[in-house]
This record gives C-alpha cells, sequence and structure tokens, in this order.
C-alpha cells in the first residue's frame, strides 16, 4: 500500500499543516515526534520538525520542490535554521504582504503554476527559488491553485471542476499526466487533505477507498505487477 491515513491534530486536513517533497517533510514542532517519524518513513525523506512563523500552518504558509523552499515574510530566524540543517536548497523569504504560499503555488521538481495575482517580480523570484519556470495560472477557475491540486513527479491531482485549458496548462508547465479527485470524503480542495511524493502520499483519515483508489494510480504509486493484479481481481 502506497497510500497512508492519518490525521493531525485531531484533523484529517494534513495538508494544511504539512508538506513534502521528494527530499524533506516538514511537520509542526508541536506535532508528536512519534507520528512526525512514521509519515517520514511513509514517504522516505529527511524530517524537518518545526513551526512556520511559530504558526502550525505549515502546509499553508510554506511551499518547496527539491530546488527550493518557499517561506512567508514572518517566519522566525531559528525555524530557518532548522530548515537549513536539513535542506540544502535554496530558502527564500519572500518580503510581500502574502503569506501563504502554499496556497499560492503548485509546483514539482518540473515546473510551478502560481496565483495569477501575484505580481511579475514575485513570480520570478519563485521562479528562481524553485528552479523551474513558473506560470500564473488557475484551477476550476479559481487562483489560489496550491490549496486546489496537488503535484509530483509522476501526476497532478487537481479539483473536480478543472477546466480543459487548464488540465492543458498544468500538463504543459508540470510535464505530468493530470487527474481530478476529491479528498476526505468529497472535499475537492484536494492538496487540504493530502502530502505526497512519488515514494508514497499521505491522506486525510476521512478518505475514502474509491479516493485512495484514484491517488494511487493518478500519482504512479502502484507498481506493474500491482496494477495488474488489482485489474484482475475487479478492484
Amino acid at each position: 500500500m502506497a497510500v497512508f491515513l492519518t490525521n493531525l491534530f485531531g484533523s484529517a486536513s494534513i495538508g494544511v499543516y504539512a508538506l513534502a517533497t521528494e527530499k524533506i517533510l516538514i511537520v509542526p514542532s508541536s506535532a508528536s515526534r512519534k507520528k512526525a517519524e512514521k509519515m517520514k518513513n511513509w514517504l522516505n525523506v529527511e524530517l524537518i520538525h518545526t513551526n512556520v512563523g511559530g504558526s502550525i500552518l505549515a502546509g499553508s504558509l510554506a511551499c518547496a520542490n527539491s530546488n527550493g523552499i518557499l517561506l512567508p515574510h514572518f517566519v522566525r530566524d531559528e525555524e530557518v535554521e532548522l530548515i537549513k540543517a536539513v535542506f540544502d536548497g535554496n530558502i527564500t523569504i519572500m518580503e510581500t504582504k502574502r503569506t501563504a504560499y502554499g496556497n499560492m503555488v503548485l509546483a514539482n521538481d518540473y515546473g510551478a503554476i502560481v496565483d495569477p495575482r501575484l505580481k511579475a517580480s514575485d513570480i520570478k523570484k519563485i521562479s528562481e527559488t524553485l528552479g523551474v519556470e513558473a506560470v500564473p495560472g488557475q484551477i476550476a477557475n479559481l487562483p489560489y491553485v496550491g490549496s486546489l491540486a496537488v503535484a509530483t513527479n509522476k501526476g497532478v491531482l487537481a479539483h473536480p471542476m478543472l477546466t480543459d485549458d487548464e488540465r492543458k496548462l498544468l500538463e504543459d508547465v508540470l510535464k505530468v499526466p493530470v487527474e481530478v479527485t476529491t479528498i476526505n470524503c468529497g472535499i475537492p480542495y484536494v492538496r487540504t487533505g493530502l502530502i505526497c511524493n512519488t515514494h508514497a502520499a499521505i491522506a486525510g483519515s476521512l478518505t475514502t477507498g474509491p479516493e485512495m483508489f484514484i491517488i494511487e494510480h493518478a500519482l504512479g504509486l502502484v507498481k506493474e505487477d500491482e496494477r495488474v493484479e488489482s485489474l484482475q481481481s475487479g478492484r
């Protein structure tokens, strides 16, 4: 099984609190170390056990890929040092009034889709930090793309109301297939309940079996022999 179920702080909206890349997992320091270590092992990454700006909403406030991480202006020095101790990529503190970069940026190691309301200078800084092309776009005609989808180096899962034009943009920029789904028994804001990379996915505890099936296949988490067995058994 490559999709695991859990909650954080008694909530199934785990993506609000934590984020993962191919290299790291950030989990708030007030979450139990035991649970954080378990999540780290599932995703096969290094753990950074820290809040962001003193807040447990690390998944909403920060955005990262293998090349870099974006942090809000109020991040604390000691938090940056904890990140630097584990992560050797670019670390950029965005000196703007906007703070929820996890909600405003959807990125993998191939590209990034960003909230079209961001200034051109901020989009350039995002591109330089993440080391990829950053392109303004929407999902389901909404601007906060980071909360509406998740992206790995194998696939994207997005809000069910994704339009054809939006799908094409996602595929062109992120360079992976795009599927749609809900999370946590029907929630369309996919990122709020899903943390993932190419090794595994961790979904909120309310996620249903059919939703887990879509996550596994869309993100390439099912090995070919498992896929054949699944089809033969009718699962």
